[in-house]
């Protein structure tokens, strides 16, 4: 099977088609690069041959690298994988070099052939990198199609010529976005930053590239970074208004990352050094800092996780066995408020019918308007149509009146959090629905095998916890009961699959795993602040480990009367149990004074009458007095995230997690735990087990018990074991 197929046309332009079989999407591997290579061989070694078309067979062009690729290279590599890997790096470098040249002299730039790209549709990573080496690229006018090099979202930067290329193209600053933040634009906007040249409609995506070939002139393929007299925009580091650029890009990328992600680092050197030097310089150089990177542990667990684990998860890794597709057809929310409004809107932009209820009319039809206000921003942004809009409303039917909820297949009831109030809306609901519709409850906190006791059919009813805001957050955990059957299991699977989001599935416990992770978070900082650590050492430590919120502002972002009224109720459920500590002082003294956080305008912050934060609030030193002796920051950041990988692992000890790909794309997804890390399992396997019992017995023997580590952590580190060594053989196979 061929990844590249070649055709020679009657006018003498050949066309090049990327079409990898059984794909939905191309991707480049080292079969292809060596497919594409002898193509343009082809082209250049035969003088009829006027110039070359590279496209694709697909309704897009690429998706990327695969990037299993890259862990081959390296495990070939033995005992000196970075020269396998800058090897395996420098031979994609000189397919492309070759395109760009295309045969034409060194010195005189005269004779070389034109090589288009025609992009059908989206083109990422070394998809758009492949086109940057062709010296013009046309994109079909494809409402769906993205163009940008999102690689920096996974853990690496574009290695294959990208970074060296678009900063010589359009500039440190202009390229920085697309370098530094990953961000992938529609093909209009991609032609106005200046990433392609030309957008065509699609009936005219071939025979325009073949007309640009037919009048192209010498001069037409020669790369500005090629020809004699070049000057990249804004500058190099040594001219003035280029020192001026990469103060600015440098302080950028430090304030955007904290120093916590390697690859923003790494580009930047690659970028900086690049620009000292010629292009062929600056290839290597920039493919010298790649290899640096894949060899940074941390490149390869957030490739683990966010690329290979999350793709399995999402193709249905965990989804049981034998069930038949599940899809859902129509759909009931129960509660039209913030959670219910935005389970309605993702749905519908799914294409499901979606009834939503309420107690009262105009309850309903304010949780419709959530859809409606968010397709207006879509048609102000030119993002959507009224016609898309009016699509989207005329799926969703917004109603008090039950007997609506007839021909559901699936209920996702989001309404006040209380047993009782959960209780009686399942019973009215099911005996409405058929008795084939699984009943889902969408809480973060409720059991769900003591939910399900009201259901007449608990193999069918589950738990959807979905994250607020929902059109927003990529993670939904699904939670199995103590009777949830396979069925109710894989149709949950299938409907966050539908509204395309990632899905864990966690047995039935105390705040499932998510929360179970992130309380002791916000708690730990809450006990720091009573112990009197400085509130910005707290925030600032966590924000230097890659966290996108520190503790505190998380408090006030996701309001302290939620966190009193879940301090509240687990002392009622746990009783004598109950792990009391100073941290709770804090939470109360600030509940007792109404200063509940964002929504207040008054938390842990201060804020101004916009809502917008303008610093610590400093009357929090009245209540708990800053000491003189401060905490080193690795004490504290130890203290911080040891408070939530070791409630990781004891949820893989007890059975919640079932898998630690679920674990560590949950952490990362669900409340931004170290994206570096790849999440707190593979944090634990850079550390290495022995390690992590370390700092966490010296952290108990300081602190207190929570950070004694669990048995299981205890064993891996004397038998030498890593997580993903025991439990990560189906990561493997992924």
């Amino acid at each position: 099977m061929t990844d590249f197929h070649y055709k020679l046309d009657d006018d003498g332009i050949a066309i090049i088609t990327w079409d990898c079989p059984d794909k939905s999407m191309n991707v480049m591997t080292e079969t292809g690069f060596a497919e594409l290579n002898d193509h343009i061989d082809t082209v250049l070694g035969d003088d009829a041959i006027k110039g070359a078309i590279i496209t694709s067979g697909k309704d897009s062009f690429a998706a990327g690298m695969d990037l299993t690729v890259l862990a081959e290279w390296k495990e070939k590599g033995g005992d000196n994988p970075a020269r396998a890997l800058m090897d395996g790096v420098m031979q994609g470098h000189e397919v492309m070099r070759k395109i760009e040249r295309a045969g034409m002299d060194p010195k005189t730039n005269k004779g070389g052939k034109p090589i288009v790209a025609a992009l059908p549709g989206t083109g990422l990573g070394i998809g758009l990198e492949i086109p940057l080496a062709c010296h013009r690229i046309f994109v079909a006018d494809n409402p769906k199609a993205k163009i940008g090099l999102p690689e920096i979202m996974v853990g690496i930067f574009p290695g294959g010529g990208g970074t060296t290329r678009l900063v010589r193209k359009l500039g440190v600053m202009n390229a920085s976005s697309f370098l530094l933040e990953g961000k992938t634009v529609a093909p209009a906007k991609a032609k106005a930053a200046g990433l392609i040249d030309e957008v065509v409609p699609a009936d005219e995506l071939i025979s325009s590239a073949k007309a640009w070939i037919e009048s192209a002139t010498d001069a037409d393929l020669v790369k500005p970074w090629d020809a004699k007299g070049y000057k990249m925009p804004g500058g190099t580091p040594y001219h003035p208004a280029g020192f001026m650029t990469f103060v600015g890009a440098t302080a950028m990328v430090h304030g955007k990352t904290q120093g916590a992600f390697p690859a923003a680092k790494a580009m930047l050197a690659a970028v900086y050094e690049g620009a000292l030097v010629p292009f062929d310089q600056a290839i290597r150089i920039e493919a010298r800092w790649f290899t640096n990177i894949l060899l940074n542990p941390s490149s390869s667990a957030m490739i683990n996780s966010l690329f290979i684990n999350k793709g399995a998860l999402e193709k249905g890794a965990v989804r049981p066995k034998g069930i038949p597709d599940q899809s859902v057809k129509k759909v009931g929310v129960l509660g039209a408020g913030m959670m219910g409004a935005g389970i309605a809107l993702v749905s519908a932009l799914a294409g499901i019918e979606v009834v939503l209820i309420d107690q009262n009319q105009e309850a309903a039809d304010k949780g419709k308007a959530y859809s409606e206000a968010h397709a207006d921003k879509g048609i102000a942004r030119k993002k959507s149509t009224p016609e898309k809009k009016e699509k989207l409303l005329s799926l969703i039917t917004a109603t008090t009146d039950l007997d609506a909820l007839k021909g559901c297949d699936l209920i996702v009831e989001a309404v006040f959090e209380d047993v009782g109030v959960k209780a009686e809306m399942t019973k009215k609901v099911e005996a409405i629905v058929g008795e084939d519709c699984i009943f889902a409850t969408n809480t973060s906190t409720l059991p769900i095998s003591e939910l399900a006791k009201a259901s007449a059919r608990p193999d069918q009813f589950i738990g959807i916890h979905f994250f607020s805001p929902v059109d927003k957050m990529l993670l939904v955990e699904i939670i199995k009961g103590k009777e949830t059957g396979d069925r109710a299991v894989a149709k949950s699977l299938d409907f966050v699959r539908q509204i395309r989001k990632t899905p864990i599935v966690v047995n039935d416990e105390r705040f499932f795993y998510a929360n179970r992770c992130i309380i002791p978070y916000g708690a730990e900082a809450n006990r720091m602040v009573a112990e009197g650590v400085e509130p910005a050492l707290i925030e600032n430590a966590a924000k230097q480990l890659g966290f996108p919120l520190g503790p505190l502002q998380l408090g006030d972002e996701t309001s302290i009367d939620l966190a009193e009224k879940i301090m509240r109720a687990t002392k009622a459920a746990l009783g004598n149990a109950y792990p009391a500590s100073n941290g709770d002082d804090v939470v109360q003294k600030l509940f007792d004074m109404g200063r509940l956080g964002r929504k207040t305008k008054a938390g842990f912050y201060d804020y101004d009458e916009k809502g917008k934060r303008t610093g610590l609030w400093k009357g929090l030193g009245d209540h708990f007095p800053v000491r003189e002796d401060q905490p080193s920051l690795t004490d504290v950041q130890h203290r911080l995230a040891m408070a939530q990988v070791l409630e990781a692992v004891r949820a893989l000890e007890e059975g919640v997690l079932e898998d630690i790909r679920e674990g560590d794309v949950g952490a990362i997804l669900g409340w931004g735990f170290m994206p570096w890390s790849g999440g707190p399992f593979s944090w634990l396997d850079i550390l290495g087990s022995q390690k992590a019992v370390e700092i966490c017995e010296d952290l108990a023997a300081r602190y207190g018990d929570r950070f004694e580590p669990p048995a299981l952590l205890k064993e891996m580190a004397k038998n030498g074991e890593s997580f993903y060594g025991r439990f990560g053989a189906e990561s493997k196979a992924a």
